[in-house]
């Protein structure tokens, strides 16, 4: 049993380790899915109502991170956020961060 909760401390440690060692590449970021609404000032979505969409640009990477994160895991409730995000991998996240961080407003 002793052996079990060691390796199982082990595994935990390990799993920390590696989701600390993510760092966002704004050249890798695919953005592809954010531009079409994030990159046009002043635009307007009609799903499923009508509202503005933000402009990301120039945002803290740790804040775009976590609201892609709270859409991922339907904290946050925006059906169309919520799938693009459910897509994206960690890693697609750090990097969509990095990029949209060092973008201008």
């Amino acid at each position: 049993m002793k052996k079990f909760i060691a390796l199982l401390v082990l595994a935990c440690v390990a799993n920390v380790s590696a989701a600390a060692d993510i760092v966002g590449n704004a050249k890798a970021a695919k953005v592809e899915q954010c531009i079409g609404c994030h990159g046009i000032p002043g635009y307007k979505a009609t799903f499923p109502e009508v509202y503005s969409v933000p402009m990301i640009g120039g945002q803290s990477a740790k804040y775009i991170e976590n609201a892609l994160n709270a859409y991922k895991k339907g904290e946050r409730k925006h059906p169309s956020m919520r799938g693009i995000a459910g897509s994206m991998s960690d890693q697609d996240i750090a990097d969509a961060a990095a990029y949209y961080s060092q973008q201008k407003k």
